[in-house]
């Protein structure tokens, strides 16, 4: 196939009127950066935010022509409201989704202004749970996927959003190579292994391929992701969130509708500080927090069977003792959980009887309960945040 470039997209982009038949939708500087691999564009038009509806059949002409070019398989296109464009007639608060398709708004509301749009649910899907930290290196993937799988053991039908573009992991951590299946319309199949279905950026981009996107193109995929998969009938939707509280976590916590959120932290005090951060974002959302989880708890020497507190232990568990969440349990830093997740086979279905799985199992069925909890009573009170 001969690679195509980003210049032969804008070429063919500028056969595409503007707004109001002005000029071409790239001269009038409104298509964001290109981004091609393995013979899929993604790109989206700026747009001002009261007209996306209108001006959907643009963002079908773009589509259609550059899945035209030869060599081109699939074209990602979603028109947005860039909060660069304030000073312009595209000024608006929020990123405006692809009308027509039941999308949530894309973007964020303005401080201590509501949501524009309601959140949407997704058809079939029982529950939305994220599985978020404040910072990187916590091990939340690894909990992802193993809560994931705990929750699939206990009997749950279970898919996993891999939320994290930047870096997404679930393909090597469930050891699923290969390209989604692309069904009629705009929908995709999603990858299974292990008795659930998995959606990633990792499937759709090569593993070396460096992703360099502003946050419109984060939060169209993101949303594209969510949506536009065929998820079929699920209790729960795990979603790995990527470290921090940035712009693609807002529009997670803000545009999607999560049933709850998990946090994961480890002991010490540095870890426990970034948590309350993810604690605050979904407080100030109103997103239920389901529990905290303190993951490399303590480690288990595997030739003397010693304890050690690398990282302390139970700050967690005093954490969300102090803020009034529940505390979900320890999970251990072992060679198990870290040898089976780099293989791509989890503790939770490569050992099953071991201690580690049963930590999970025990975390995914608290987790369940508090959903459980949450969706019967209604949310419980924000957690009081306090930061010191």
């Amino acid at each position: 196939m001969t690679d195509v470039s980003k210049e032969q997209v804008l070429e063919r982009l500028r056969t595409v009127r503007g707004p109001d038949m002005d000029g071409n939708i790239v001269d009038l500087g409104l298509v964001s950066d290109v981004f091609i691999s393995d013979g899929k564009v993604y790109f989206s038009i700026t747009v001002p935010a009261e007209r996306a509806r209108e001006l959907d059949p643009m963002r079908a002409a773009a589509e259609r022509v550059v899945k035209e070019i030869p060599g081109i398989k699939a074209a990602m296109v979603a028109l947005t409201a860039d909060k660069r464009a304030a000073s312009g007639p595209a000024a608006t608060r929020a990123p405006a989704p692809p009308p027509g398709r039941g999308h949530a708004a894309h973007g964020h509301a303005a401080p201590g202004q509501p949501q524009q749009r309601a959140k949407s649910g997704i058809p079939g899907v029982g529950a939305i749970i994220a599985v978020a930290s404040g910072k990187g290196g916590v091990g939340k993937s690894t909990t992802s996927v193993n809560l994931a799988l705990a929750l699939k053991a206990n009997g749950l039908r279970v898919g996993i959003l891999d939320a994290d573009i930047y870096g997404p992991s679930m393909p090597r951590l469930l050891k699923i190579s290969g390209r989604p299946q692309q069904l009629e319309g705009r929908m995709i199949k999603p990858m299974e292994n292990y008795g659930i279905k998995v959606m990633s950026m990792g499937f759709l981009v090569d593993e070396e391929v460096a992703m360099i996107w502003r946050g419109p193109m984060i939060q169209s995929a993101l949303m594209q992701m969510l949506r536009e998969v065929a998820w079929g009938e699920l209790d729960v939707l795990v979603v790995d969130m990527p470290p921090g509280t940035g712009d693609a976590q807002l529009t997670m916590a803000q545009q999607v509708p999560l049933a709850g959120a998990v946090i994961v932290s480890t002991p010490q005090d540095l870890a426990l500080i970034d948590a309350r951060k993810g604690l605050n974002m979904f407080s100030k959302v109103e997103v239920p927090v389901l529990g905290i989880v303190e993951n490399m708890s303590y480690f288990i020497a595997p030739d003397t069977g010693n304890r050690y507190d690398i990282f302390g232990h139970g700050g967690a568990r005093k954490e969300a003792e102090r803020i009034g969440v529940p505390f979900l349990g320890e999970v251990p830093l072992t060679m198990d959980i870290r040898e089976t997740s780099d293989a791509g086979t989890p503790v939770v279905v490569s050992n099953p009887d071991g201690a580690a799985a049963k930590v999970y199992r025990e975390i995914a069925t608290r987790v369940w309960q508090e959903l459980q909890a949450v969706q019967g009573k209604g949310a419980r009170g924000a957690p009081a945040i306090v930061f010191e």
